[in-house]
C-alpha cells in the first residue's frame, strides 16, 4: 500500500477513531479525510468537526452528513419487506448500517481523490467484513486500511497512552475499563463485551439505554395504527410520515412500553459465538405490523416462499453481502411480493409486547364467507374436502401398504 497518499476514515469523533486518524497520519504518513454519518444514533455528531479540526484536518476534508432518511428508506425498509431476522431473532440493526457507511466512504474517496478508506472495526468482529466487502463491491480497486489488524495498541491502556503522547484529548469516562461497548443508529442499539461476556449472567439494567424496563412500563395498554403502501410504512395513527420520522416515532412508543429487548448468543461470520444485547423498540413494532398486513394481503404460496427465502436473505445482510447479486436477486423477488401489501394494522403496546390486534386492506384475501362457522350460503362445499384429502393421502397410503407387506 506504499502508493496510498490520502485516506477517508469512518470517523465517529470518539477516542478510538481519533487515535486512528492521528495514527494514519503519524505512522503511515497519510493525508486523512474524515466522514461522520448521522444515522440517528441519538447523540450530537457536530462535535466531531471540532475534534477533527483539533487534529489539523482542514475543513474541506471533514464530511458530516445526515443520512437518516436514506438509511431507513433505502436500507431498513427494504430489509423489513423481507421480515429479515438473523438466526430467527436479530433484526440486523448494526449489519444494515454498514453498507450505507461504506457507500459514502467510497463516494467521498472518489470526490476527494483519496486512494483508500479506513475503519475502526476490530479483527474479531463482523463489521470489518461488512465494511470491506461493501467497499470492494463498489470499487474493486479501492484500498482498505484496518488499523486494529495492524498496530500494537492491543489494550485500552496502550491506546490511551498513545493518545496522550500525541496530544489527543481523552475523556474522563474513557480512562477506566469500559464495562461494555455500544453501537447505535435509528434502528437499534447494540451492547456487547465485558459485563455481557458470560452468557449465564443476566444483562444488568444499566446496560439498557433505548427502552424502559417492561416492569415499570405503563399499566394501561396503548393502541396505535400503522398504514402501509406496497410493503412500506407511510403513516402512524393516520398521520403521514417519512420513513425516518415514522421509525423515530415508533422508537419513542417502544421505549415507553419496554418493547424490543433481545438477549442473544449469535454466530459471527468470522466463526466465533458472541453474546449481545439488542434494543430495537421501533423496529420490533414495525416488523410485527408488517407481518400483520402481509397476513391478509399475501397469497399462501408467496408468503411461505418468502419465509423460506428469509433466512438466506438475513444471513447475506449479516455477513456483509448487501451489494451482492444474490441479495439483489432476492430483493427483486421480495419487492415483487409487496405490490399488494397495503392497508392498516392496529397494534396493542403493553409491557414489552407489540401485539397485532387488527388489520384491514383493500387488497385483502381474507374471505369471511369462506371461514365462517355459520351458514356460508354456498361459498364453500364441505364435500369437496373428501376428494382433496384422498388425493393428498394417496402417496401416504401407498407407502403404508408397502411397509406393511
Amino acid at each position: 500500500m506504499s502508493e496510498i497518499k490520502r485516506v477517508v476514515l469512518a470517523y465517529s469523533g470518539g477516542l478510538d477513531t481519533s487515535v486512528i486518524a492521528k495514527w494514519l497520519e503519524v505512522e503511515r504518513g497519510l493525508e486523512v479525510v474524515t466522514f461522520t454519518a448521522d444515522l440517528g444514533q441519538g447523540e450530537e455528531i457536530e462535535p466531531a468537526r471540532e475534534k477533527a479540526r483539533a487534529m489539523g484536518i482542514p475543513d474541506e476534508h471533514i464530511f458530516i452528513e445526515d443520512l437518516r432518511e436514506e438509511f431507513v428508506r433505502d436500507f431498513v425498509f427494504p430489509m423489513m419487506r423481507a421480515n429479515a431476522r438473523y438466526e430467527g431473532d436479530y433484526l440486523l440493526g448494526t449489519s444494515i448500517a454498514r453498507p450505507l457507511i461504506s457507500k459514502r466512504l467510497v463516494e467521498i474517496a472518489h470526490a476527494t481523490g483519496a486512494d483508500a478508506v479506513a475503519h475502526g472495526a476490530t479483527g474479531k468482529g463482523n463489521d470489518q467484513v461488512r465494511f470491506e466487502l461493501s467497499a470492494y463491491a463498489l470499487d474493486p480497486d479501492i484500498k482498505v486500511i484496518a488499523p486494529w489488524r495492524e498496530w500494537d495498541l492491543t489494550s485500552r491502556t496502550a491506546l490511551i497512552a498513545w493518545a496522550e503522547q500525541h496530544q489527543i484529548a481523552v475523556p474522563k469516562d474513557k480512562r477506566g475499563e469500559s464495562p461494555f461497548s455500544t453501537d447505535a443508529n435509528l434502528l437499534h442499539t447494540s451492547s456487547e463485551g465485558k459485563v455481557l461476556e458470560d452468557p449465564w449472567e443476566e444483562t444488568p439494567d444499566y446496560v439498557y439505554s433505548r427502552t424502559d424496563h417492561p416492569e415499570v412500563a405503563p399499566d394501561s395498554p396503548e393502541y396505535i395504527t400503522i398504514d402501509f403502501e406496497q410493503g412500506d410504512g407511510v403513516a402512524l395513527n393516520g398521520e403521514p410520515m417519512s420513513p425516518a420520522t415514522l421509525l423515530a416515532a415508533l422508537n419513542d412508543l417502544g421505549r415507553k412500553h419496554g418493547i424490543g429487548r433481545l438477549d442473544l448468543v449469535e454466530n459471527r461470520f468470522v466463526g466465533m459465538k458472541s453474546r449481545g444485547m439488542y434494543e430495537t423498540p421501533g423496529g420490533e413494532i414495525y416488523a410485527r405490523a408488517h407481518r400483520g398486513i402481509e397476513q391478509i394481503t399475501l397469497d399462501r404460496g408467496a408468503a411461505h416462499l418468502k419465509d423460506e427465502l428469509m433466512p438466506k436473505y438475513a444471513e447475506l445482510i449479516y455477513n456483509g453481502f448487501w451489494f451482492s447479486p444474490e441479495r439483489e436477486m432476492l430483493q427483486a423477488a421480495i419487492d415483487l411480493s409487496q405490490q399488494k401489501v397495503s392497508g392498516t394494522v392496529r397494534l396493542k403496546l403493553y409491557k414489552g409486547n407489540a401485539m397485532v390486534v387488527g388489520r384491514k386492506s383493500p387488497n385483502s384475501l381474507y374471505s369471511e364467507a369462506h371461514v365462517t362457522f355459520e351458514d356460508d350460503a354456498g361459498a364453500y362445499d364441505q364435500k369437496d374436502a373428501a376428494g382433496f384429502i384422498k388425493l393428498n393421502a394417496l402417496r401416504l397410503r401407498l407407502l403404508a401398504q408397502r411397509d406393511h407387506r
